[in-house]
């Protein structure tokens, strides 16, 4: 039975502006993959990353020439050769394993894990602002159990206490998005210790992180944009105590589930994370999540509206995907 693959663009403004240490945005532009035999229909949703060198434009065609591929039968594991990793082969992928799902009677939620999913405790976020916003947006959050700052530019000391003043019950993650230096690393690291700062997501570039290898980590360090897929994990593991795994990175919860594997096996903490997208994007993504460290999964929550029907968000505890969304 032939597939019939669809793509389509959608466009999720978010509520005010989100900001990291490259820049901001208003809206989040995903992509959806639609996999339809005539009976079932699977979906799984992307978001391009520039970053990365990807586009909507770039991320329609490498979708697109898999069309006749999918149509012909290729599965999951065929992906790893015909795609590389990254936000296409994410929506592929994962529109792959909710067909699958809906063709066997059987959630993804079983098909990898012998547990019962159950709903988790999500990191919130903060954009990068003036430290003064960014400590009065913290003491509105201070209720919650896990925050995530944004920071990764110039005057970061003050950001980071900041923030761990006006929420000094939470475990706070500090995430630099590449923007330290090695000039400032030791006295920002430092600060971050003596403020109690659980993690620190990415401090320095990727390719030029030789220094967290030969520098004392007071706090621990988490690898974002050094971190894509399970393979050159061993080259981390002596620079980073953890890894944030993302679909988008991976290229599908197929490869995101090997990394996860591989990540335990090496001694490295797991962080599941995001891009900003909806409860599309998300749901797979909170099955990974399962046994992380940290779920960093509130893109949902960061736009004005979401995707309807979404995942149920009850503060930052997030639930597992229904059937009617994914998986």
């Amino acid at each position: 039975m032939r597939i019939n693959l669809q793509i389509q663009r959608d466009r999720y403004p978010i509520a005010g502006k989100f900001t990291i240490s490259r820049g901001s945005k208003t809206a989040a532009d995903v992509l959806v993959c639609t996999l339809s035999d005539g009976k079932y229909e699977g979906r799984g949703e992307c978001v391009p990353y520039a970053r990365y060198g990807e586009s909507l434009e770039s991320v329609t065609a490498e979708i697109g020439a898999v069309r006749e591929a999918i149509a012909d039968g290729a599965a999951r594991h065929d992906l790893l050769r015909l795609m590389r990793p990254g936000a296409a082969r994410n929506a592929v992928d994962c529109a792959l394993w909710d067909l699958e799902a809906k063709r066997m009677g059987k959630r993804v939620a079983e098909a990898i894990s012998s547990e019962p999913p159950r709903p988790l405790t999500t990191a919130i976020t903060i954009s990068m602002g003036t430290p003064e916003a960014m400590a009065e947006t913290a003491l509105a959050l201070s209720s919650h159990p896990v925050i995530k700052a944004k920071i990764g530019g110039e005057n970061d000391a003050a950001r980071i206490r900041a923030v761990a003043k006006a929420a000094p019950s939470s475990r706070i993650i500090l995430d630099a998005n590449e923007g330290w230096t090695e000039e400032n690393f030791r006295k920002n690291m430092m600060i971050a210790a003596e403020a109690g700062i659980a993690l620190i997501e990415q401090p320095l570039p990727a390719g030029k992180d030789e220094l967290l290898a030969a520098t004392p980590r007071p706090v621990p360090v988490c690898a974002d944009e050094s971190a894509h897929t399970s393979e050159g994990l061993e080259a981390l593991a002596g620079r980073y105590d953890a890894v944030n795994i993302k679909l988008d990175k991976t290229g599908g919860l197929t490869e995101a589930l090997a990394m996860r594997k591989r990540a335990r096996e090496l001694g490295l903490g797991v962080m599941v994370g995001c891009m900003v997208g909806t409860s599309l994007a998300m749901a797979p993504a909170v099955l990974l999540a399962q046994d992380a460290d940290y779920a960093d999964l509130d893109g949902p929550l960061l736009l004005e509206r979401d995707r309807s029907p979404g995942l149920t968000y009850q503060g930052t505890i997030v639930y597992p995907p229904e059937p009617d969304l994914w998986g």
